[in-house]
Protein backbone atom coordinates (compact mmCIF):
# COMPACT_ATOMS: atom_id res chain seq x y z
CA UNK A 1 0.00 0.00 0.00
CA UNK A 2 1.53 3.31 -1.09
CA UNK A 3 1.79 6.34 1.16
CA UNK A 4 -0.84 9.00 0.59
CA UNK A 5 0.28 12.34 -0.84
CA UNK A 6 -1.56 15.42 0.45
CA UNK A 7 -1.25 17.08 -2.93
CA UNK A 8 -3.68 14.54 -4.38
CA UNK A 9 -6.35 15.06 -1.73
CA UNK A 10 -9.44 16.43 -3.53
CA UNK A 11 -10.89 17.76 -0.28
CA UNK A 12 -8.02 20.21 0.04
CA UNK A 13 -8.85 21.77 -3.30
CA UNK A 14 -12.15 23.00 -1.84
CA UNK A 15 -10.44 24.86 1.01
CA UNK A 16 -9.09 28.40 1.14
CA UNK A 17 -5.42 29.19 0.64
CA UNK A 18 -4.66 29.64 4.34
CA UNK A 19 -6.44 26.45 5.38
CA UNK A 20 -4.66 24.48 2.67
CA UNK A 21 -1.33 25.92 3.79
CA UNK A 22 -1.94 25.04 7.45
CA UNK A 23 -3.15 21.55 6.56
CA UNK A 24 -0.21 20.88 4.24
CA UNK A 25 2.43 22.11 6.67
CA UNK A 26 0.54 20.81 9.76
CA UNK A 27 1.23 24.08 11.57
CA UNK A 28 -1.09 24.90 14.46
CA UNK A 29 -2.98 28.07 13.58
CA UNK A 30 -2.55 29.30 17.16
CA UNK A 31 1.22 28.91 16.80
CA UNK A 32 1.17 31.00 13.65
CA UNK A 33 -0.88 33.63 15.43
CA UNK A 34 1.51 33.65 18.37
CA UNK A 35 4.50 34.16 16.07
CA UNK A 36 2.68 37.05 14.44
CA UNK A 37 1.88 38.53 17.85
CA UNK A 38 5.53 38.20 18.93
CA UNK A 39 6.77 40.00 15.82
CA UNK A 40 4.15 42.71 16.31
CA UNK A 41 5.21 43.17 19.94
CA UNK A 42 8.87 43.46 18.95
CA UNK A 43 8.15 45.93 16.14
CA UNK A 44 5.82 47.97 18.35
CA UNK A 45 8.30 48.31 21.19
CA UNK A 46 11.15 49.15 18.81
CA UNK A 47 9.12 51.88 17.14
CA UNK A 48 7.94 53.22 20.50
CA UNK A 49 11.50 53.29 21.87
CA UNK A 50 12.63 55.12 18.71
CA UNK A 51 10.23 57.96 19.53
CA UNK A 52 11.17 57.98 23.22
CA UNK A 53 14.95 57.74 23.13
CA UNK A 54 16.13 56.77 19.65
CA UNK A 55 18.50 53.90 19.01
CA UNK A 56 19.94 51.68 16.34
CA UNK A 57 17.45 48.82 16.20
CA UNK A 58 15.99 47.47 12.99
CA UNK A 59 13.15 50.03 13.13
CA UNK A 60 15.18 52.81 14.72
CA UNK A 61 14.59 51.99 18.39
CA UNK A 62 16.49 50.22 21.14
CA UNK A 63 14.44 47.03 21.41
CA UNK A 64 15.58 45.23 18.25
CA UNK A 65 19.29 45.58 18.96
CA UNK A 66 21.66 42.62 19.44
CA UNK A 67 22.33 43.67 23.02
CA UNK A 68 18.66 43.87 24.02
CA UNK A 69 17.71 40.65 22.22
CA UNK A 70 20.63 38.82 23.84
CA UNK A 71 19.51 40.02 27.27
CA UNK A 72 15.88 39.18 26.43
CA UNK A 73 16.75 35.54 25.69
CA UNK A 74 18.77 35.29 28.91
CA UNK A 75 15.87 36.70 30.92
CA UNK A 76 13.45 34.29 29.23
CA UNK A 77 15.52 31.22 30.07
CA UNK A 78 14.41 30.84 33.68
CA UNK A 79 10.68 31.09 32.88
CA UNK A 80 11.07 28.90 29.78
CA UNK A 81 12.63 26.07 31.79
CA UNK A 82 9.75 26.00 34.30
CA UNK A 83 7.17 26.36 31.54
CA UNK A 84 8.20 23.01 30.07
CA UNK A 85 7.16 21.31 33.30
CA UNK A 86 4.00 23.36 33.70
CA UNK A 87 2.80 22.09 30.32
CA UNK A 88 2.81 18.51 31.58
CA UNK A 89 1.06 19.49 34.81
CA UNK A 90 -1.71 21.40 33.03
CA UNK A 91 -2.05 18.63 30.44
CA UNK A 92 -2.81 16.30 33.38
CA UNK A 93 -5.55 18.72 34.51
CA UNK A 94 -3.57 19.97 37.49
CA UNK A 95 -1.97 23.31 38.35
CA UNK A 96 1.15 24.35 40.28
CA UNK A 97 0.96 27.75 41.94
CA UNK A 98 4.10 27.21 44.01
CA UNK A 99 6.84 27.26 41.36
CA UNK A 100 7.88 30.86 42.09
CA UNK A 101 8.16 30.19 45.82
CA UNK A 102 10.00 26.92 45.24
CA UNK A 103 12.42 28.83 43.01
CA UNK A 104 12.98 31.44 45.74
CA UNK A 105 13.46 28.88 48.52
CA UNK A 106 15.81 26.74 46.45
CA UNK A 107 17.80 29.82 45.39
CA UNK A 108 18.40 31.00 48.97
CA UNK A 109 19.40 27.47 49.99
CA UNK A 110 21.87 27.31 47.07
CA UNK A 111 23.23 30.74 47.99
CA UNK A 112 23.54 29.87 51.68
CA UNK A 113 25.42 26.67 50.87
CA UNK A 114 27.86 28.56 48.67
CA UNK A 115 28.48 31.60 50.86
CA UNK A 116 28.24 30.25 54.40
CA UNK A 117 29.02 26.53 54.18
CA UNK A 118 31.07 25.37 51.23
CA UNK A 119 32.98 28.62 50.69
CA UNK A 120 34.57 28.66 54.15
CA UNK A 121 34.98 24.85 54.20
CA UNK A 122 36.54 24.32 50.76
CA UNK A 123 37.90 27.79 50.06
CA UNK A 124 36.32 30.55 47.97
CA UNK A 125 36.45 29.68 44.27
CA UNK A 126 36.93 25.93 44.79
CA UNK A 127 35.84 24.15 41.55
CA UNK A 128 33.64 21.68 43.45
CA UNK A 129 31.43 24.32 45.06
CA UNK A 130 29.14 24.96 42.08
CA UNK A 131 28.81 21.25 41.33
CA UNK A 132 27.85 20.31 44.89
CA UNK A 133 25.36 23.15 45.28
CA UNK A 134 23.79 22.46 41.90
CA UNK A 135 23.29 18.76 42.69
CA UNK A 136 21.89 19.50 46.16
CA UNK A 137 19.64 22.22 44.72
CA UNK A 138 18.19 19.86 42.12
CA UNK A 139 17.63 17.20 44.79
CA UNK A 140 15.90 19.73 47.04
CA UNK A 141 13.61 20.90 44.24
CA UNK A 142 12.73 17.33 43.29
CA UNK A 143 11.98 16.49 46.94
CA UNK A 144 9.65 19.48 47.29
CA UNK A 145 7.86 18.52 44.08
CA UNK A 146 7.58 14.92 45.27
CA UNK A 147 5.98 16.14 48.51
CA UNK A 148 3.39 18.10 46.55
CA UNK A 149 2.79 15.12 44.26
CA UNK A 150 2.31 12.76 47.21
CA UNK A 151 -0.29 15.01 48.82
CA UNK A 152 -2.14 15.35 45.51
CA UNK A 153 -1.93 11.78 44.26
CA UNK A 154 -2.11 9.67 47.42
CA UNK A 155 -4.03 11.92 49.82
CA UNK A 156 -6.50 13.25 47.26
CA UNK A 157 -5.95 16.94 48.03
CA UNK A 158 -6.62 19.14 44.97
CA UNK A 159 -3.46 20.46 43.33
CA UNK A 160 -4.78 24.01 43.54
CA UNK A 161 -4.92 23.81 47.34
CA UNK A 162 -1.62 21.96 47.79
CA UNK A 163 0.37 24.30 45.60
CA UNK A 164 -1.39 27.40 46.93
CA UNK A 165 -0.27 26.28 50.36
CA UNK A 166 3.18 25.63 48.92
CA UNK A 167 3.28 29.17 47.52
CA UNK A 168 2.85 30.53 51.05
CA UNK A 169 4.95 27.93 52.90
CA UNK A 170 8.05 28.01 50.72
CA UNK A 171 8.05 31.81 50.51
CA UNK A 172 8.01 31.86 54.31
CA UNK A 173 10.69 29.18 54.42
CA UNK A 174 12.92 31.30 52.16
CA UNK A 175 12.54 34.18 54.61
CA UNK A 176 13.36 31.95 57.58
CA UNK A 177 16.60 30.76 55.94
CA UNK A 178 18.11 34.20 55.36
CA UNK A 179 15.85 36.50 57.45
CA UNK A 180 15.31 38.93 54.61
CA UNK A 181 19.02 39.37 53.90
CA UNK A 182 20.67 39.19 50.49
CA UNK A 183 23.11 36.31 50.05
CA UNK A 184 25.96 37.34 47.75
CA UNK A 185 28.21 36.95 45.89
CA UNK A 186 27.73 33.59 44.22
CA UNK A 187 30.65 31.29 43.38
CA UNK A 188 32.55 32.58 40.35
CA UNK A 189 32.04 29.35 38.39
CA UNK A 190 28.38 29.09 39.38
CA UNK A 191 27.82 32.65 38.14
CA UNK A 192 28.52 31.54 34.57
CA UNK A 193 25.27 29.52 34.64
CA UNK A 194 23.41 32.83 34.58
CA UNK A 195 25.33 34.18 31.60
CA UNK A 196 27.33 36.64 33.68
CA UNK A 197 31.01 37.49 33.35
CA UNK A 198 33.36 36.00 35.93
CA UNK A 199 36.66 37.84 35.72
CA UNK A 200 37.34 37.67 31.99
CA UNK A 201 35.29 34.52 31.44
CA UNK A 202 31.83 35.16 29.94
CA UNK A 203 28.86 32.88 30.51
CA UNK A 204 28.58 32.27 26.79
CA UNK A 205 30.36 30.22 24.11
CA UNK A 206 31.59 32.85 21.65
CA UNK A 207 31.13 33.33 17.91
CA UNK A 208 32.90 30.26 16.51
CA UNK A 209 31.19 27.77 18.79
CA UNK A 210 27.86 29.52 18.19
CA UNK A 211 28.17 29.17 14.41
CA UNK A 212 29.11 25.51 14.80
CA UNK A 213 26.12 24.98 17.08
CA UNK A 214 23.83 26.82 14.65
CA UNK A 215 24.95 24.64 11.75
CA UNK A 216 24.48 21.50 13.86
CA UNK A 217 20.95 22.61 14.71
CA UNK A 218 20.23 23.20 11.03
CA UNK A 219 21.54 19.72 10.24
CA UNK A 220 19.32 18.29 12.97
CA UNK A 221 16.28 20.09 11.51
CA UNK A 222 16.95 18.63 8.07
CA UNK A 223 17.54 15.16 9.54
CA UNK A 224 14.32 15.26 11.56
CA UNK A 225 12.25 16.34 8.56
CA UNK A 226 13.82 13.66 6.37
CA UNK A 227 13.39 10.98 9.04
CA UNK A 228 9.78 12.01 9.62
CA UNK A 229 9.01 11.66 5.92
CA UNK A 230 10.64 8.23 5.79
CA UNK A 231 8.65 7.10 8.82
CA UNK A 232 5.42 8.25 7.19
CA UNK A 233 6.28 6.24 4.09
CA UNK A 234 7.14 3.21 6.19
CA UNK A 235 3.80 3.20 8.01
CA UNK A 236 1.75 4.40 5.01
CA UNK A 237 0.78 7.66 6.67
CA UNK A 238 -0.25 10.77 4.77
CA UNK A 239 2.77 12.59 3.33
CA UNK A 240 3.24 16.33 3.45
CA UNK A 241 3.73 17.96 0.04
CA UNK A 242 7.41 18.32 -0.88
CA UNK A 243 7.06 22.10 -1.00
CA UNK A 244 5.78 22.10 2.58
CA UNK A 245 8.76 20.03 3.77
CA UNK A 246 11.18 22.34 1.92
CA UNK A 247 9.46 25.44 3.30
CA UNK A 248 9.59 24.18 6.89
CA UNK A 249 13.26 23.22 6.54
CA UNK A 250 14.16 26.57 4.99
CA UNK A 251 12.21 28.55 7.60
CA UNK A 252 13.73 26.59 10.49
CA UNK A 253 17.29 26.94 9.21
CA UNK A 254 16.80 30.62 8.40
CA UNK A 255 15.53 31.27 11.93
CA UNK A 256 18.52 29.48 13.48
CA UNK A 257 21.03 31.31 11.28
CA UNK A 258 19.33 34.64 11.97
CA UNK A 259 19.32 34.11 15.74
CA UNK A 260 22.98 33.05 15.69
CA UNK A 261 23.93 36.12 13.66
CA UNK A 262 22.12 38.45 16.08
CA UNK A 263 23.69 36.89 19.17
CA UNK A 264 27.16 37.04 17.61
CA UNK A 265 26.61 40.73 16.86
CA UNK A 266 26.61 41.50 20.61
CA UNK A 267 30.19 42.13 21.73
CA UNK A 268 32.05 42.19 25.02
CA UNK A 269 32.06 45.58 26.77
CA UNK A 270 35.27 47.59 26.36
CA UNK A 271 36.20 47.17 30.02
CA UNK A 272 36.03 43.38 29.77
CA UNK A 273 38.10 43.43 26.58
CA UNK A 274 40.73 45.58 28.31
CA UNK A 275 40.95 43.19 31.28
CA UNK A 276 41.16 40.25 28.91
CA UNK A 277 44.02 41.91 27.00
CA UNK A 278 45.91 42.67 30.23
CA UNK A 279 45.64 39.10 31.53
CA UNK A 280 46.39 37.39 28.22
CA UNK A 281 48.96 39.86 26.88
CA UNK A 282 46.94 40.43 23.70
CA UNK A 283 47.30 43.65 21.72
CA UNK A 284 44.18 45.67 21.03
CA UNK A 285 44.26 47.45 17.63
CA UNK A 286 43.53 51.22 17.51
CA UNK A 287 40.05 50.64 16.08
CA UNK A 288 39.21 48.36 19.00
CA UNK A 289 38.50 44.65 19.25
CA UNK A 290 35.11 43.00 18.79
CA UNK A 291 34.67 39.72 20.68
CA UNK A 292 31.22 38.17 20.39
CA UNK A 293 29.25 36.74 23.27
CA UNK A 294 27.36 34.24 21.12
CA UNK A 295 24.90 31.84 22.72
CA UNK A 296 24.73 32.32 26.49
CA UNK A 297 24.84 29.37 28.87
CA UNK A 298 21.32 29.94 30.32
CA UNK A 299 19.88 29.97 26.78
CA UNK A 300 21.71 26.72 26.02
CA UNK A 301 20.34 25.22 29.24
CA UNK A 302 16.81 26.26 28.27
CA UNK A 303 17.26 24.81 24.77
CA UNK A 304 18.57 21.53 26.18
CA UNK A 305 15.69 21.30 28.66
CA UNK A 306 13.20 22.09 25.88
CA UNK A 307 14.58 19.36 23.62
CA UNK A 308 14.75 16.84 26.48
CA UNK A 309 11.20 17.60 27.65
CA UNK A 310 9.88 17.42 24.08
CA UNK A 311 11.46 13.99 23.76
CA UNK A 312 9.96 12.91 27.09
CA UNK A 313 6.50 14.20 26.14
CA UNK A 314 6.39 12.80 22.60
CA UNK A 315 8.71 9.79 22.49
CA UNK A 316 8.42 8.01 25.84
CA UNK A 317 5.79 5.88 27.50
CA UNK A 318 5.82 8.29 30.45
CA UNK A 319 4.87 11.18 28.16
CA UNK A 320 2.11 9.22 26.42
CA UNK A 321 0.68 8.29 29.81
CA UNK A 322 0.59 11.98 30.79
CA UNK A 323 -1.45 12.92 27.72
CA UNK A 324 -3.69 9.87 28.17
CA UNK A 325 -4.42 10.85 31.77
CA UNK A 326 -5.15 14.42 30.70
CA UNK A 327 -7.47 13.28 27.95
CA UNK A 328 -9.53 10.98 30.18
CA UNK A 329 -8.26 10.18 33.71
CA UNK A 330 -10.85 7.48 34.38
CA UNK A 331 -10.18 5.66 31.11
CA UNK A 332 -6.43 5.88 31.67
CA UNK A 333 -6.74 4.30 35.10
CA UNK A 334 -9.01 1.56 33.77
CA UNK A 335 -6.39 0.91 31.05
CA UNK A 336 -3.87 0.05 33.76
CA UNK A 337 -1.93 3.32 33.98
CA UNK A 338 -0.71 4.07 37.50
CA UNK A 339 -2.07 7.60 37.57
CA UNK A 340 -0.91 8.26 41.13
CA UNK A 341 2.68 7.35 40.36
CA UNK A 342 2.67 9.45 37.17
CA UNK A 343 1.26 12.43 39.09
CA UNK A 344 3.97 12.09 41.72
CA UNK A 345 6.68 11.91 39.05
CA UNK A 346 5.38 14.93 37.13
CA UNK A 347 5.31 17.16 40.22
CA UNK A 348 8.75 15.94 41.25
CA UNK A 349 10.01 16.82 37.76
CA UNK A 350 8.39 20.25 38.09
CA UNK A 351 10.27 20.81 41.35
CA UNK A 352 13.56 19.89 39.72
CA UNK A 353 12.91 22.28 36.84
CA UNK A 354 12.15 25.03 39.37
CA UNK A 355 15.55 24.31 40.95
CA UNK A 356 17.25 24.67 37.54
CA UNK A 357 15.50 28.03 37.13
CA UNK A 358 16.60 29.00 40.64
CA UNK A 359 20.20 28.30 39.66
CA UNK A 360 19.88 30.39 36.49
CA UNK A 361 18.18 33.30 38.28
CA UNK A 362 20.51 33.48 41.27
CA UNK A 363 23.58 33.06 39.05
CA UNK A 364 22.39 35.81 36.69
CA UNK A 365 21.76 38.24 39.57
CA UNK A 366 24.88 37.05 41.45
CA UNK A 367 22.76 36.97 44.61
CA UNK A 368 19.80 35.28 46.26
CA UNK A 369 16.93 36.92 48.14
CA UNK A 370 13.69 35.64 49.59
CA UNK A 371 11.81 37.72 46.98
CA UNK A 372 13.42 35.90 44.05
CA UNK A 373 10.83 34.25 41.82
CA UNK A 374 7.94 36.33 43.10
CA UNK A 375 5.00 36.19 40.64
CA UNK A 376 6.91 33.72 38.45
CA UNK A 377 4.03 31.27 38.83
CA UNK A 378 1.82 33.79 37.02
CA UNK A 379 4.27 34.16 34.14
CA UNK A 380 4.83 30.41 33.85
CA UNK A 381 1.12 29.57 33.73
CA UNK A 382 0.44 32.44 31.34
CA UNK A 383 3.28 31.32 29.05
CA UNK A 384 1.93 27.76 28.96
CA UNK A 385 -1.61 28.90 28.16
CA UNK A 386 -0.46 31.45 25.57
CA UNK A 387 1.61 28.67 24.02
CA UNK A 388 -1.49 26.57 23.36
CA UNK A 389 -1.74 24.40 26.48
CA UNK A 390 -5.41 23.79 27.20
CA UNK A 391 -6.62 24.24 30.78
CA UNK A 392 -9.14 21.47 30.01
CA UNK A 393 -6.19 19.04 29.86
CA UNK A 394 -4.84 16.64 27.29
CA UNK A 395 -3.45 19.27 24.89
CA UNK A 396 -0.20 21.24 24.88
CA UNK A 397 3.28 21.40 23.39
CA UNK A 398 6.66 22.18 24.93
CA UNK A 399 7.86 24.37 22.08
CA UNK A 400 4.62 26.34 22.10
CA UNK A 401 4.96 27.04 25.82
CA UNK A 402 8.57 28.17 25.41
CA UNK A 403 7.48 30.53 22.67
CA UNK A 404 4.78 31.75 25.04
CA UNK A 405 7.48 32.44 27.64
CA UNK A 406 9.31 34.56 25.08
CA UNK A 407 6.11 36.51 24.40
CA UNK A 408 5.59 37.16 28.13
CA UNK A 409 9.19 38.23 28.69
CA UNK A 410 9.08 40.44 25.58
CA UNK A 411 6.13 42.30 27.09
CA UNK A 412 7.98 42.69 30.39
CA UNK A 413 11.23 43.77 28.74
CA UNK A 414 9.54 46.21 26.36
CA UNK A 415 7.54 47.89 29.11
CA UNK A 416 10.67 48.17 31.26
CA UNK A 417 12.53 49.71 28.34
CA UNK A 418 9.80 52.33 28.03
CA UNK A 419 9.85 53.01 31.80
CA UNK A 420 6.35 51.68 32.52
CA UNK A 421 5.43 51.60 36.20
CA UNK A 422 5.50 48.21 37.92
CA UNK A 423 1.76 48.40 38.59
CA UNK A 424 1.07 48.95 34.90
CA UNK A 425 3.25 45.99 33.92
CA UNK A 426 1.42 43.72 36.36
CA UNK A 427 -1.96 44.80 35.02
CA UNK A 428 -0.89 44.16 31.44
CA UNK A 429 0.40 40.68 32.30
CA UNK A 430 -2.85 39.87 34.12
CA UNK A 431 -4.93 41.04 31.16
CA UNK A 432 -2.81 38.98 28.77
CA UNK A 433 -3.38 35.87 30.91
CA UNK A 434 -7.16 36.37 30.93
CA UNK A 435 -7.18 37.01 27.18
CA UNK A 436 -5.12 33.86 26.56
CA UNK A 437 -7.62 31.75 28.53
CA UNK A 438 -10.48 33.35 26.60
CA UNK A 439 -8.80 32.46 23.30
CA UNK A 440 -8.27 28.91 24.55
CA UNK A 441 -11.96 28.59 25.44
CA UNK A 442 -13.01 29.90 22.02
CA UNK A 443 -10.65 27.45 20.33
CA UNK A 444 -11.97 24.52 22.38
CA UNK A 445 -15.56 25.37 21.42
CA UNK A 446 -14.62 25.56 17.75
CA UNK A 447 -12.85 22.20 17.91
CA UNK A 448 -15.87 20.58 19.52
Amino acid sequence: MAAIDNTQNPGMAQEGTLKRFLRATEIDSRMLGMLGALLAIWAGFDLASAFVRGGDGLLGGTFLTPRNLWILLVQTSSIAVMTTGMVLIIVMRHIDLSVGSVLGFTAVCIGTMQVYWLGPALGVGHPAIWIITLILGLALGAAIGALHGTLIAYFGIPSFIVTLGGLIVWRGAAWSVIRGETVAPMDKNFKLIGGGISGITPGSIGATASWILGLLICAAILALIWNGRQQRKRFNFTLKPVWAEVLLAAAGCAAVIGITWVLNAYYWPKGVVDRWAQQTGATIPPEGLNISFGYSIPVLIALFVGVAMTFVANRTRFGRYIYAIGGNPEAAELAGINTKKITLMVFSLMGMLAAISASISSARLDSATNALGQFDELYVIAAAVIGGTSLAGGLGTIYGAMLGALVMQSLQSGMTLLNFESATKDMVVGCVLVFAVFVDQVYQRRVK
